[in-house]
């Protein structure tokens, strides 16, 4: 193994949270991943890392070491972008996390897409609605969904834009009558994702039908925004439930077009205040503002960000 190498693999070391680790996620056995550690330490005649029986601290020089070598390798990559041109072949493994629903419903078809023009590239998944932590459970890149996005060790790039619509089924607006405002919405049972805690939806009006209450507050050109608390019947952490559920009549949903487009067009759903807007949300590729970045995630983050697109084809109307 080159110097490169062995940069690579101390970085992984510290990011992973110890030998054991960076060992599982780089598929080695522990006691080679001890060894080349050892072996750097030797070359370089001083301790990187401080080793206990529960933890693993870098020493000042590790933390020299950590620190100059993302550069370098950072250095290297922008080195190999800047002579390659094209990229001609991609190959290694690209290990990917991504919600459930979304990642299913379309970046499926996306990554067998970008498989096709790189075969070289293998492609690990793990479709799950809970907040994967990248660094230590090894993964290289994330689709998350969100309005904002706090953690402030990620970087993120805007994939596309995901809108959110009310809705509820025929079945459903034959028996209730269907909300003509926002204050009706008070009056009908909501299905709604668990993570909502505060049991509120928030919704703008177009400007010309703004109102004062005491729920509002200033928007610009939507109109007054609302924030509507609401009465659940359901919460899940899954939308292609919840969706389910309200084609069968139970209440109202307030759901990405993503998942609700196909219905909508079935007439098996039909939306609710459709002239109305709600809270702005992104898909965001999101990596370790630590961790080099390799080029075949760099070439699929550009990849996806094309495929779907300022107006993503579940919005085309």
């Amino acid at each position: 193994m080159g110097q490169l190498e062995d940069i690579a693999l101390f970085i992984r070391i510290v990011e992973s949270g110890g030998i054991g680790k960076a060992a599982d996620q780089l598929g080695l056995a522990k006691s080679a991943v001890s060894r080349r550690l050892n072996e750097m330490e030797k070359r370089l005649s001083t301790q990187l890392l401080t080793r206990t029986t529960r933890r693993y601290s870098l020493t000042e020089s590790g933390e020299i070491y950590y620190r100059k070598g993302l550069q370098l390798l950072d250095s290297v990559a922008a080195t190999n972008d800047a002579v390659s041109g094209v990229v001609t072949s991609l190959e290694g493994t690209l290990k990917i996390t991504t919600p459930l629903s979304f990642g299913v419903t379309h970046l499926s078809q996306a990554i067998h897409e970008f498989t096709q023009q790189h075969p070289k590239v293998n492609i690990q998944v793990e479709f799950a609605d809970r907040r994967v932590d990248l660094i230590e459970e090894g993964y290289e890149l994330a689709i998350r969904i969100a309005d904002t996005l706090k953690d402030s060790s990620l970087k993120a790039k805007p994939i596309t834009p995901i809108k959110h619509v009310l809705c509820a089924s025929p079945k459903y607006l034959a028996a209730n009558s269907k909300p003509q405002t926002v204050d009706d919405l008070r009056q009908h049972p909501f299905l709604l994702y668990s993570m909502n805690k505060n049991n509120s939806i928030v919704i703008s009006e177009p400007a010309c039908d703004a109102k004062r209450d005491s729920d509002t507050k200033e928007n610009g050109t939507k109109g007054k925004t609302h924030t509507i608390p609401v009465t659940v019947k359901m919460k899940a952490n899954n939308g292609d439930f919840l969706k389910r559920m309200a084609i069968e009549g139970h209440g109202i949903i307030y759901l990405p077009t993503f998942l609700t487009y196909d219905a909508i067009r079935d007439k098996q759903l039909v939306p609710i205040l459709p002239n109305h807007t709600f809270s702005e949300f992104y898909a965001y590729a999101i990596y370790p503002q630590t961790r080099f970045l390799s080029q075949r995630c760099r070439v699929f983050i550009d990849f996806i960000a094309d495929y779907f697109g300022q107006t993503p084809y579940w919005d085309e109307e």
